[in-house]
């Protein structure tokens, strides 16, 4: 058994939550929104601290009497029975994942391991705990539905993975809902489409781009750059978890859309005129780069959010403002990780 766990637990709290990854991208937004907002919350804090984790992310609240860190491993079974058995949670959000779609091509049965396994392990732990858990939430992925040009996706569409990444998450979805079926575990599934803004390890497009240009280095484009995405800012992606913690139904699943969509080469184009504020067309070409794309790469992930909708959330913050905001944090806090220089390398690094 691997891992750190504190010999006295915090009492008073009327709720106490389990967010897995914690000092990773969206899941530190989530906790220090949940940490700020909650004070009678105990909000538990589980990470490895694997190469794309930083506690750097959770500075602000870390010193609040009602967030905790623990040090250690989902896949740990003996250590995740630990967890449960003397922190009497009540709510988990399980972030915790393998994510960068590229390395999974290399490292599939590592993203299989920490993203399915990992999830079997963890819905175990917390099911064998008994009734004190009211609500398991697994963060998903748009990515599970496979691409499309046409059709929007619903929450009854068929999955149809094309990456390993995608389908460590889809495997992950049959466990969590298996559990629903089976034991009636409150489990319910969120699929977002792509997060941005600040805490992202800058292996993802839009923290690799902004950084390359803040570092004088050329944007390197995956294939033609002609694959859209759509981008939701984090802070609005809390807010759509929140409201999965207050009116999201068990057994459900919940598509977390946004409708902001672009392709990732006209992304490059505007980051550079934002950034380097180019004048002309020849000068904006200067700072791309294209190379060869990755063995598949699906063009889009159209879908509907209606579910949300109905619920009473919409994203909020405008493409403009929330890449405005992004680029500044970047200015400052590129180097919260170790090593953070080789997730600019325009091929795959194993970190």
């Amino acid at each position: 058994m691997n891992g750190t766990i504190r010999s006295e637990r915090p009492a008073g709290f009327s709720k106490r939550i389990l967010v897995t990854g914690g000092a990773g991208f969206i899941a530190s937004h989530m906790i220090i929104s949940l940490v700020e907002n909650y004070p009678d919350y105990l909000i538990i804090n589980l990470d490895k601290l694997d190469y794309c984790a930083s506690l750097k992310n959770l500075e602000s609240v870390s010193s609040h009497p009602n967030y905790t860190f623990i040090q250690g491993d989902i896949c740990d079974s003996d250590f995740m029975k630990l967890i449960f058995q003397r922190e009497n949670i009540n709510i988990v959000l399980h972030f915790a994942a393998q994510t960068h779609v590229d390395l999974s091509f290399f490292q599939s049965f590592k993203f299989a391991y920490v993203n399915t396994y990992g999830t079997n392990i963890l819905l175990n732990a917390a099911h064998g705990h008994g009734a004190g858990v009211e609500k398991f939430v697994y963060i998903s992925t748009d990515e599970v539905y496979g691409g499309s040009l046409n059709e929007e996706f619903d929450e009854t569409s068929p999955k149809r993975p094309t990456n390993p990444y995608a389908s460590s998450k889809a495997a992950a979805e049959s466990f969590v809902l298996s559990f629903w079926e089976r034991h009636k575990f409150p489990v319910v599934i969120t699929r977002s489409s792509n997060v941005y803004g600040p805490h992202q390890y800058p292996e993802k497009v839009i923290p690799k781009f902004i950084s390359l240009l803040q570092q004088n280095q050329k944007c390197c484009i995956h294939g033609s750059g002609r694959q859209t995405r759509h981008f939701l800012y984090a802070s609005d992606m809390v807010e759509a978890l929140m409201t999965i913690l207050t009116r999201g139904k068990t057994g459900e699943v919940y598509n977390i859309g946004a409708s902001f969509e672009i392709s990732v080469s006209e992304l490059a184009r505007e980051l550079i005129q934002t950034i380097k504020n180019t004048e002309s067309e020849s000068e904006l070409n200067n700072w791309l780069v294209y190379v060869k794309d990755r063995p598949v790469n699906d063009l889009r992930y159209p879908m509907k959010s209606e579910k949300m909708h109905s619920l009473g959330w919409r994203p909020k913050v405008q493409w403009k403002e929330g890449i405005q905001r992004t680029i500044e944090w970047y200015k400052d806090n590129f180097h919260n990780w170790q090593n953070a220089e080789h997730a600019l390398e325009p091929f795959l690094h194993d970190a």
